[in-house]
Order: C-alpha cells, then structure tokens, then sequence
C-alpha cells in the first residue's frame, strides 16, 4: 500500500511541475563563447557600430549563453560587456539587448522594480507581471527580486498599492498556489464555480476576498473547470462577471488572471497584436512580452496570434516597427513555423 501511496504522491509532484515550456530562444550547436565574445567586440569597434551582428549573436543564444559571453568578453576586452552594450546602442535596441543580458525572472523582477519605483506606479506593467507569471515563476522572481534590490517584493507591492487590489497582489506574490492533482474533484470546483457567483453576481455588492482566495489558491486546470462550472450558476461568464462586479486596477488584475488561467499565450497574443496596431507602436509592451517569454513560451504566442489574428506575429513586426529593433524582435521571434 506505501508502495501506491509513494507513487501517486511522485505522480502528483510530476503534475505540478513546471509548465512545459515552448521557446523561440534555444541553446545554439556548435557555441563558443570566446568566437562570439570577439565578434560582438569588432561590431562595437567599427566605425558607426555593426548592430547586425550584435542582434544576429544574442538573439540566438540562450540566457546562459550569452552570460559565458560576457564572462569571455570581459577577459578578453578588459571592461564589462553590458556597459559596453549601453555605450555602443541606443533607444529601443538597447532595451531589448539589455533585457536578454537578463535571465527571464532578473528580467521580470527588474519590470516589477521599475513599475514601483519613483513617483506614481506604472499598475499596467505590475498587473500584466504578477497576474501572468506562473506560481514557479513568481517563487523564482521573488527570490531574484531581494537579490538585486535588498528588499521583499511583499513590501514593496504593499507599499505602493491599497485596497483590494493591493490585497489581490499581495496573495498572488505569497504564492499558495496549489499544484495541480491528477485527481478531479468536482465537488470542490462546484462549491469554489457556487463560491465566487454567491460573492459576486448574486448579492448587490461583491465579496471580494473570497474571488482573492479562489483565484490566487487554486491550481489553474482547477480554476479552469470552475469557471465552466459558474457558467451554470451566473447568467454571465467569469470575465462579464468581473468586468460588472469591480472596477479600476482590481478589475484589471482579476481579468488578467482569468485571461491567463483560460489560456496565457492567447492573452500575450492579444496585448501584442493591441501593443502594435495601436498609434505609435506601444514598444515598451512589445518588449517586455517578446523579451520575457521568448524563453518561455513564445513559440505558442506566435501561434496563437497567428490563430487568433489569421497573421503571424513576424509579419505585424514587419509592418508595423522599423530600422534595427524590427530585426532584434525578428530574431527573437524566429522564422515562421
């Protein structure tokens, strides 16, 4: 009986692994950083500086790659590379190459730090990051988080946010997620589905820690059969039910988060394609999602902006940015599939 027992435990912890994931950026064959370390440094050395080699190496080496990169470089130029990479590019070139001299949660922690830091709170970028990242991600961001800034990201989010919205973040940050079980149990989807309609839609007024607790506890397979389940206690569907019951950053955050658990890639595909249609190219945004997933999961952005849209990702890049940050996003993203 332990013998099962042992084994449905070791089959649950593989159910909760990591989400597999569906990257543009894989390692390079054949790597070596000191050939690259050489070539990056000519580029920066000819007269008006060869950005196509810089975006052609970095865009296609992995995270760890171009960090043995930068250790060759630094041996061999003498001076650190990412200063060398702020001294040779500009504008949002150099955001995007800058982020890759970043592992994925650096990266995330860093959009976190910048969103909070300063006067005013940019609450787009704190929402998209924090309702978006997986429970693995967020554990591994605010770990990185009190590495870089010597601070808890707990007390930085609570500080600079208030009400239920701080309230929300703050149990997305505490990361009490569950792991998803192979077991379905449908009792507890129909009392969670029952649960969140009796806090919201049925009563005037909406009882928000329990839309907090449910949705920043429970495991995504979980919350997504619950959100199947509402449709036969509401009149609404989970996203009609937020956008009536709750307002502002909350409302914000809540449908990120319902976005996400349905399906996350089509959620980045949408704020890319919303990003590059609007006027004047939203770079900032395009950035961040392209740079932060591209190790991630942006091979399934690009489908699914394909499905979504009936044009691929590489083709709006084409269309709607220009010059060398069109080329980086462009080998970022990888040929068509």
């Amino acid at each position: 009986m332990a013998m099962v027992s042992e084994f449905l435990g070791q089959l649950c912890l593989n159910i909760g692994a990591n989400e597999p994931k569906h990257p543009t950026v894989v390692p390079a064959t054949d790597f070596n950083p000191d050939t690259d370390a050489a070539r990056i440094e000519t580029a920066m050395k000819t007269k008006g500086v060869d950005e196509q080699t810089i975006i052609d190496i970095l865009t296609k080496r992995t995270y760890s790659q171009r960090r043995d990169i930068a250790f060759a470089y630094e041996r061999r130029a003498k001076k650190d590379l990412i200063s060398a990479l702020k001294g040779a590019l500009s504008g949002s070139l150099e955001a995007v190459i800058l982020g890759l001299m970043k592992s994925t949660s650096q990266y995330d922690a860093s959009l976190i730090r910048a969103s909070i830091k300063g006067a005013g709170t940019d609450e787009e970028t704190l929402i998209e990051v924090l309702c978006s990242r997986s429970n693995e991600e967020l554990v591994d961001i605010k770990k990185v988080y009190k590495e870089l800034f010597k601070k808890d990201l707990e007390k930085d989010v609570a500080g600079d946010t208030s009400g239920n919205f701080a309230k929300l973040l703050l149990a997305l940050v505490e990361t009490n997620r569950a792991a998803p079980i192979a077991v379905v149990d449908y009792e507890k989807i129909d009392l969670d589905a029952r649960a969140l309609y009796e806090a919201g839609v049925k009563i005037k007024g909406t009882d928000v820690p329990i839309w907090i607790s449910i949705m920043s506890e429970r495991s995504v397979p979980h919350l997504q059969k619950v959100f199947q389940r509402y449709k036969s206690y509401s009149p609404y569907d989970m996203q009609e039910s937020i956008a009536k019951e709750v307002k502002g950053d909350l409302q914000k955050s809540f449908l990120v988060l319902v976005e996400c658990f349905e399906n996350k890639q089509l959620y980045f595909a949408k704020r890319l394609n919303e990003a590059m249609k609007s006027k004047g190219a939203k770079e900032k945004i395009v950035t961040r999602i392209i740079v932060s997933r591209c190790e991630v999961d942006l091979k399934k952005i690009c489908s699914e902006y394909k499905t979504s849209t009936g044009e691929s990702l590489q083709k709006t890049i084409l269309e709607h940015t220009k010059g060398d940050y069109q080329k980086v996003l462009l080998g970022l993203c990888g040929p068509e599939q």
